[in-house]
């Protein structure tokens, strides 16, 4: 026997309805590309998301085909992606921080028909145009008395082109598992691969981006997504925010630490998520020029570890709680968050922060088990190591154009990622699987030590990453990139971690360079790094042998 409820497709362009619908006045604000500052409103979105269907759908872009954005956060791109969506079409978020070689071979895959991008990046794909063999038009995310002089096939601004439709367009009907968006990994090993979220994936996985144990947003909070929205769906933050009515404020190109500051005071932003880069940046303004968050409450943290002296100092110093997570393109991409269950809520100092460091806990609708190489499930008692696997509502079950079965006979996708899982669910990443140091039989986390590197007053950035060793398998060197105009030595970094983590963990050596190579996703880039100092050889190697 069925139930007799309602069908109600989950569809994602009933969020933008919702949105403009019972938050119609709250504002959506962007720096745009242009320079000025722009606001609109939910209502007024929906209506231009509208024409954009209209005006896609009048040039024969039909159920499944695939747009690529090339855009920052303004309320361009997102109308852009609601209007995709509303006539079946794939929204497919380009990262322009990819190798030119890597966008032009992801376009192409992905056989995007119509590439929709800002100024930015014209000078990009004016050098790339001969190669995006499948794109018949690009419309270009400004107005005519900005739009320049370009060769690109059939270029339009898109002020112009979105006014050639009058917005009397219905959203198509489709399943709720019709392609709603897609992304594709950073590509680090081999080319990048697609993944391609439906609108019930997308819709089920702003729902839980938006419990009070997740991001926790409401119609009350004024969220800047810092996050990219070509970075694995904004975080879902461009989703989520219509969802709840809250303000938003997109912060555009500029994302350094002045600009993002001007837009937490101007505007009185309570909720923000991006990469640990990004706030470096903004810590760093803040000191210098002895600046206050007094109205920021909440800090989403992820994309790689998020260091334990970056929590304490939002939270000691700015008084902004700190929510670590964790997640993954494939994930769409929320896995993990770090609020606080009731067994730790009374902890204080460094205790909690020890609960803080870790990735977090799972929200329904992620499925988590840690196994062996044998694939045998391991204890969730926060000691023990094993590769981590996943599943549920909005996790991946294949990559787009490939045959191959990425899932285990459960269902559960591996993660490339080692963990631990405590026994109150809390996980905690200790390297990818590829990273992981192994010394003498047994593991070290480089995570830990970079994050526990990151905490000296003078570093800037850490990476440690594994070398060769005739007597241990491989030993731990440890890259440090200083703050700006300091000076220090390899003996004062390790005099500072002593005692803080095993000693068979301290790394053999420290080596300070300009900067560590980082992929287009903010992570630093070990394999770089390991190609760099593969002939590397460490003092206690020389000793051993």
């Amino acid at each position: 026997m069925l139930g007799l409820m309602q069908d109600w497709p989950l569809l994602c362009h009933r969020i933008i309805d919702h949105a403009a619908t019972y938050h119609p006045e709250r504002r959506v604000i962007s720096r745009s590309v242009e320079g000025p500052f722009h606001t609109t409103n939910y209502f007024e979105l929906r209506r231009r998301a509208l024409k954009v269907a209209q005006r896609l759908d009048r040039d024969g872009i039909k159920l499944g085909d695939r747009v690529a954005t090339l855009a920052w956060n303004t309320w361009r791109h997102l109308e852009a992606w609601y209007g995709i969506m509303g006539i079946g079409a794939i929204y497919h978020t380009v990262n322009p921080r990819l190798f030119p070689e890597q966008i032009a071979w992801i376009v192409n895959h992905a056989e995007d028909r119509v590439m929709m991008t800002d100024l930015t990046f014209l000078p990009i794909l004016e050098k790339l145009a001969g190669q995006l063999k499948p794109i018949e038009r690009y419309v270009v995310l400004t107005d005519a008395a900005h739009m320049p002089a370009t060769a690109l096939k059939n270029a339009v601004p898109y002020e112009e082109w979105i006014a050639e439709a009058d917005g009397d367009f219905a959203w198509k009907d489709f399943d709720e598992r019709t392609a709603a968006g897609m992304c594709y990994t950073s590509g680090t090993t081999g080319n990048p691969k697609g993944v391609l979220y439906s609108h019930r994936s997308n819709v089920l996985h702003s729902l839980m981006a938006a419990q009070v144990d997740a991001m926790d947003v409401s119609s009350r909070d004024v969220v800047l997504p810092v996050v990219p929205m070509f970075h694995a769906n904004c975080w879902g933050l461009a989703l989520t925010s219509p969802m709840v009515g809250a303000t938003l404020v997109m912060p555009g190109g500029k994302l350094d630490g002045a600009s993002i500051f001007e837009l937490l005071d101007t505007y009185r932003v309570s909720f923000t998520a991006a990469v640990p880069t990004v706030w470096l940046m903004l810590l760093a303004h803040l000191e210098a020029n002895n600046a206050k968050l007094p109205y920021l409450k909440k800090v989403v943290i992820g994309g790689s570890a998020c260091p334990r002296a970056m929590t304490k100092t939002f939270q000691d110093v700015y008084g902004v709680e700190v929510c670590h997570a964790w997640g993954m393109t494939e994930m769409s991409p929320l896995g993990t968050l770090g609020s606080l269950k009731p067994e730790y809520a009374d902890l204080t100092g460094e205790e909690r922060l020890d609960i803080q460091v870790k990735q977090g806990h799972a929200p329904f609708g992620v499925e988590m088990k840690i196994v062996d190489d044998s694939d045998n499930e391991l204890p969730r008692d926060g000691k023990t190591f094993g590769r981590l696997k996943v599943r549920g509502f909005a996790v991946t079950r294949s990559y787009f154009k490939e045959d191959d079965d990425i899932l285990d006979p459960q269902g559960f996708f591996d993660t490339g990622d080692v963990c631990t899982i405590d026994p109150h669910g809390y996980m905690q990443i200790t390297d990818r699987a590829k990273d992981v140091i192994k010394s003498g039989g047994e593991w070290i986390s480089s995570i830990d030590l970079e994050n526990l590197a990151v905490g000296h007053p003078k570093v800037a950035e850490a990476a440690v990453i594994g070398i060769s060793h005739p007597k241990w398998d491989e030993r731990p060197l440890l890259v440090i990139v200083l703050k700006k105009d300091q000076t220090a030595t390899k003996d004062e970094i390790l005099g500072f971690m002593q005692g803080k983590v095993a000693k068979w963990w301290m790394p053999d050596d420290v080596v300070f360079v300009a900067e560590i190579p980082h992929t287009a996703t903010g992570k630093i880039q070990k394999m770089a790094l390991r190609e760099q100092f593969k002939d590397y050889v460490l003092p206690t190697a020389a000793a051993a042998e």
